[in-house]
């Protein structure tokens, strides 16, 4: 038997929608389910794709500009390659590896 823990989106009409990729294993088709929501729990804001501005793009365009006209990262970052190997940590999520930088919280 294989498990799946994930969040759900209930619909008015009493559909479910995963808001997580479908895992290998589970095939499209019929499945039993087991739904436990705690009671009195609010639920969890939707997620947001945060949508880049025209103005956020052009900061971005100015920073890196900046950045280039200092003659870039080479100073600072000598080796890329090597930063990132540093700086990462690789985490196994559903038979997957995932990176998370180093320092940051738990997703």
């Amino acid at each position: 038997m294989n498990t799946l823990e994930t969040d759900v989106e209930v619909s008015a009409d009493g559909s479910l929608k995963l808001l997580s990729p479908l895992p290998e294993w589970l095939k499209p088709g019929r499945a039993h389910v087991l739904l436990s929501v705690p009671n009195g729990a609010s639920p969890k804001p939707k997620r947001v794709i945060p949508t880049a501005t025209p103005e956020m793009l052009a900061k971005r365009t100015a920073a890196f500009e900046a950045i280039r006209a200092l003659g870039g990262l080479k100073d600072v970052i000598p080796d890329p390659v090597a930063w990132q190997r540093e700086m990462r940590e690789d985490v196994v999520l559903n038979d997957r590896i995932h990176f998370r930088i180093k320092g940051d919280a738990e997703r």
